[in-house]
Order: structure tokens, then sequence, then C-alpha cells
């Protein structure tokens, strides 16, 4: 028997119903959760198959106001702070299948998490293993550079953040050439894992070296069912196919040409992982192309004279705490008109217009993961470069 819970003035309880004063409410959710005041002396139990989140919103609950948040799905419940909410807590925030633990209100907009286990993370090996610290925490990494096994030794949680191949610059020596390649997709996210996992790291889009020929697109990275999509190619074929409408990373900057249309740049499928491409300009057969879209920004268009701008990708620092500086998933630079000047492969704040590129379209380095080729101008367009998994776990 379960206590109708809060009490309210004038209930009368009886005999039964006061003996199971500590038998609390359920409150089942099959999706992702907004906790409401009606939850406080509750439970909060979750049964998903995927990662959700509780979301517990400023100026809620009072001081005082108590939870307890369970999971008993198999996808990991984060517990997350709202705008304005700052929740603080000794272990973490991420439960696990049949964990959990006791949330409580110290105001309007601080909580204290009490979880109901210690370190909920697993042991795994595989790829390159190095010791970082992140927020004080110390972690164990994993760097995937290539496909290989995540070999589960402890089960639990696992962090990764990973980026799929970036997608090469098309090749275009007349009208316009062509658009930069777009950045891989950016993935980060929380797993639990019990078993090996496969771990595919997204391979580059090759460079293009036939005229007319939009770039080769980049290949999707994976840790089990977590996937981050490869770039577009960077359109270089007048006007045909001119976008990647498949490429689920960053799109492909566009082609510049007053002679064709449509000059738009390439899409990305998945909008949480990458952004469009740059479109090319109409002004003359000596345009600029569009910009490789990148992880965190579109790539810009192009100018009358000038390739626009590969979009940004994504800091590391955040993940690895700074133990590896570096961008991943950034778009490539469009090249310049009819046989002019490459675009610049993408980098730490993006590839550049073709302005500042060579004469062929530069391509992308190993150490910017996952980013975009540049334009090609009078020989060949710029490789992308391949993908990365990054895998942490608390030590």
């Amino acid at each position: 028997m379960t206590t109708p819970f809060p009490f309210v003035s004038g209930t009368v309880l009886t005999a039964a119903q006061l003996n199971a004063i500590t038998t609390l409410p359920i409150n089942d959710q099959t999706a992702s959760y907004v906790a409401l005041v009606g939850d406080v002396g509750k439970r909060i139990v979750m049964n998903v198959a995927s990662a959700n989140t509780v979301t517990i919103n400023n100026s809620v609950f009072a001081v005082g106001d108590t939870i307890f948040i369970a999971n008993k799905g198999a996808g990991a419940t984060t517990v997350t702070a709202g705008a304005g909410v700052t929740i603080n807590t000794a272990g973490s925030l991420v439960i696990a299948q049949h964990g959990g633990g006791t949330l409580v209100a110290t105001s309007a907009s601080v909580f204290t998490f009490f979880s109901g286990a210690g370190n909920l993370y697993g042991v795994a090996t595989g790829g390159t293993s190095s010791s970082i610290t992140v927020g004080g925490v110390a972690y164990t990494m994993l760097t995937f550079t290539s496909s290989s096994t995540l070999t589960v030794t402890k089960s639990g949680l696992f962090d990764v953040l990973m980026v799929g191949g970036g997608g090469s610059g098309g090749f275009r020596t007349t009208f316009g050439s062509a658009g930069g390649g777009g950045g891989g997709g950016v993935v980060e996210a929380t797993f639990f894992a019990s078993a090996n996992q496969t771990v595919t790291v997204g391979a580059k889009g090759i460079a293009v070296t036939v005229t007319g020929t939009s770039g080769n697109r980049g290949t999707f990275s994976r840790v089990g069912s977590i996937a981050a999509g490869g770039g577009g190619g960077g359109t270089g074929n007048d006007g045909i196919g001119f976008k990647n409408p498949d490429a689920a990373g960053a799109g492909g900057g566009g082609i510049g040409s007053n002679s064709f249309t449509p000059n738009t740049g390439g899409i990305t499928l998945i909008s949480t992982q990458a952004f469009n491409g740059g479109d090319g300009s109409a002004a003359s057969s000596t345009s600029g192309c569009g910009g490789g879209g990148g992880s965190t920004s579109v790539g810009s268009n192009g100018g009358s004279t000038t390739g626009g701008a590969g979009g940004t990708g994504t800091a590391t620092t955040t993940f690895t705490g700074g133990t590896v500086v570096t961008h991943i998933g950034s778009g490539g630079g469009g090249a310049t008109g009819s046989g002019g000047t490459g675009g610049t492969a993408g980098n730490s704040s993006g590839g550049n217009g073709g302005v500042a590129g060579s004469t062929a379209g530069s391509a992308a380095s190993a150490a910017f993961f996952g980013s975009g080729g540049g334009g090609g101008g009078t020989t060949t367009s710029g490789a992308g470069s391949d993908g990365v998994v990054y895998v942490r776990f608390k030590s």
C-alpha cells in the first residue's frame, strides 16, 4: 500500500496507510523528463532504452524538497541542470541501469545529488591510453585513430567524444571553381557498456583531380550504436549534384558562377552534429565558392572575388582537460573563381577562403581530425582528414 503523499488538510489516514509511510509513490517515465513540484517525496523511475535526462528547473522546488531518482532502463539517465540551476555532487550525475540517488534542494536554484553508488564508470582498454584530469577528476582516456575494439573489463559508464571523417573539396577549373569540404559531425555522449564495443574511425574524403567533380564524403565514426556522420564533399560540377543531402556531417560548400544555378551549399542531415556549407556567389564566372560547414558553425558564403571560409570546429580541451588541444570537424575553405586560388583546409578556426590559399586546395592536417579539405583551384582539391574517437572513464 502507498501512503497518499503529500498530505493535505483534512485527510484521514488508515492504520495501514500510516504503516506504509515509507512506501513512496512511483512516477514511472519512458522518455526524458522534467521534474515537477508534484514529484517531491516521490520516486522518479526512468525506464528508457537509450540515453535520457531528468531536468531540474529553477524556482520549482523549495529548500529541503527531496526527490529520489532511479533508473531501471538500459539507457543511462543524466540529472541535468536547467537554466540558472546548479547541481552539486561528490559522485556522478549519470545514473546507470539499476542505479539511483537522492536530490535535495538547498535553495530554489541549488541542489545536491547524493548518488547511491560510488564510481559508476566502467574500465576498458584499447587505442592509445593516457591519464587526464578534467575539473579536478582523474580519468583514463583511450584515443582511437584507427578502427579497433573497446575491450570492456568492467561494466559501467563511458564518456565518448568523436568526429566522422571530413569531406574533400570539389575541383573545377572554370566558372567559379569549387566549394570546400564539410567537416565531420561531432558527438559527445555517455553510454553504458557491459561487453566489448566495436570502434569505427571515419575515413576522410579523398581528393579529386578531375575537373567538374564534387568532393568525396567522409564516412561515419561509431562506438557501438553511437555514430558521428562524415562531412559532405564540396561542389564542383556545374550545378549538378550541387549539394550532398545525404551527408550526415557538415555540408560541403556550393559552387560560384553566374552561368549555373543553384549555387547552394550542402545541407547536413543531423543538425545536432554539424552545420550547412556556404553558398557560392553568382556575381560572375570568377566568383568565390562557399566554405564547407563545420561542427559548430556554417561555412561562409563565397564573395565576388574570394572563396568563403570554412565553418569552425569543436574544441577538444573541455573533454580532455587540456591534454589534447585541437579542433575537430572544421570546414574547408572555398576556392576563387575560374581556375583561381584554392581554399585551405579546416583548422582551429575553419579553413580560409581561396584568397589565402594555394593554387591547389590544401589537404586537411591529421592534427585537425575530421576536417574538410579546401576547394580546388587549378590542379586538384584538398583531401579531408580522418576522424577520431576519444573514450574516457574515471580512474
